[in-house]
């Protein structure tokens, strides 16, 4: 069965957080579903680029994704908190051993929810407060339990992987990281 994972984007969003992640993924043979949270299909990130995404959320099935992903960028981060149905599948998620993942300020989306609590978390500096009951790690990618933070846009490709790896497997990830070019960590 192949993998799926939702990457749910708000306006705002940091661009390059949430492709150069979703990228790695698909090179592994993930199935990356772009999610529009906006209600429109085209999504506008934080530095004016237009994304074309493949659903929009009232669309989705977020039950059928094995990991859901939140990239970070502001508003985009406050976006995606403020949105009640992407929470509750968050929460979901974790209760039915399914993963969770979110680079730079979206961590404390999770933060916010509780699901960092007990957890070792990472995310972008100035947001450590909203890791809400986590160990915050200056690592630029950890994973503990079901949940996999990552600090910010430098850390992109390092998520994808991560992801990769529990998703499908080291030999994958680290055949498409050779692939790449990838020689960082």
């Amino acid at each position: 069965m192949k993998a799926v994972v939702y990457a749910c984007m708000a306006d705002g969003l940091e661009e390059v957080e949430c492709l150069a992640a979703a990228d790695v993924m698909m090179r592994c043979g993930i199935t990356v579903k772009l999610v529009s949270m906006t209600g429109n299909r085209e999504v506008t990130g934080t530095h004016g680029i237009r994304i074309m995404t493949d659903l929009l959320w009232e669309e989705s099935e977020p039950d059928e994704a094995d990991c859901i992903f939140l990239p970070g960028g502001m508003p985009g981060t406050k976006n995606l908190a403020a949105h009640e149905g992407l929470g509750q599948a968050l929460m979901r998620a974790v209760e039915e051993d399914r993963r969770v993942a979110a680079i730079c300020a979206a961590p404390s989306v999770l933060g916010g929810l509780g699901l960092l609590h007990g957890k070792k978390a990472t995310c972008y500096p100035g947001f450590e407060e909203a890791l809400t009951g986590a160990e915050y790690t200056h690592q630029g990618v950890v994973t503990d339990g079901l949940v996999t933070t990552a600090r910010g846009l430098g850390y992109a490709l390092d998520l994808g992987l991560e992801l990769s790896r529990l998703l499908v497997g080291k030999d994958i990830a680290a055949k498409v990281k050779a692939g790449i070019q990838y020689d960082q960590v």
